[in-house]
């Protein structure tokens, strides 16, 4: 990996690092203290303070406060990124031409910068969300109860895709509904809605709110319409090559 730092440079070492890292395509951040001006979709402008600003070999430009987790501004990947002195300040200046927009930095003090070239090719995996409810469900239909037979999968209805739809052990149809997180009034309603899309076969169906957790007002709506509820944790772990493991690195 390369890496280089400078602190506290002149206009010039600033200059000449950025170029450097943009034609290199590696990722900068620099700690300034800065005003921002953005025009494009809308029109914003930031008084001077200190900032973190990170731009990436993608053409990412962000630009962070010292609170809040997101960016206080930022454009995306293929930002066309230019620098200048202007007036014994650097000008840094992010444009798009689809939409038009143009992020500009006016950097008053330049307190750090550095930037890296290193080599990442991996991709984020996720395990905990309602997707993998369903596919441990749909492998391990017990985990519902003895006798449940899973038959569909994201079924389509007029208010939405029911997760998991299936027959328990006496034929009866069975809706799912997951939350990978602690269930409210709103998974409750929205079950129910699925309930009156078979509301001919009323008698002969059933609905399950499946969730890790339950809201006191969720529980007491699930009962007053006679719904159900199981208590289930989505796994935590991701599945390869047939084999739970956790990859750290």
């Amino acid at each position: 990996m390369i890496l280089k730092i400078k602190k506290n440079p002149s206009n010039k070492e600033a200059l000449e690092l950025i170029n450097e890292g943009i034609s290199k395509r590696a990722s900068l951040i620099l700690i300034v203290c800065c005003k921002v001006k953005y025009e494009g979709r809308a029109v914003s402008r930031l008084g001077l303070g200190e900032r973190t600003v990170l731009i990436k070999g993608d053409g990412s430009f962000i630009i962070h406060q010292d609170r809040n987790l997101e960016p206080i501004n930022w454009q995306p990947p293929k930002t066309k990124i230019y620098v200048k002195e202007e007036n014994g300040r650097l000008i840094i200046r992010g444009i798009r031409r689809n939409p038009e927009e143009i992020l500009e930095l006016e950097i008053v003090n330049l307190h750090l910068i550095s930037y890296h070239l290193g080599k990442d090719t991996k991709e984020l995996e996720l395990a905990g969300y309602e997707e993998d409810m369903r596919e441990m469900i749909l492998k391990n239909p017990y985990l519902i109860e003895k006798g449940f037979r899973p038959t569909s999968k994201e079924y389509s209805t007029p208010t939405g895709f029911i997760d998991i739809i299936g027959k328990d052990k006496e034929g009866k149809i069975t809706i799912l509904e997951l939350k990978s997180r602690r269930a409210g009034i709103n998974a409750v309603k929205q079950l129910s809605r699925y309930l009156k899309h078979f509301s001919d076969h009323k008698k002969f169906v059933r609905g399950i709110l499946v969730s890790p957790s339950l809201t006191e007002d969720a529980r007491e709506l699930l009962k007053e319409n006679k719904m159900e509820y199981i208590e289930l944790e989505p796994p935590k772990e991701l599945e390869r090559k047939n084999k739970i493991t956790l990859d750290f690195f």
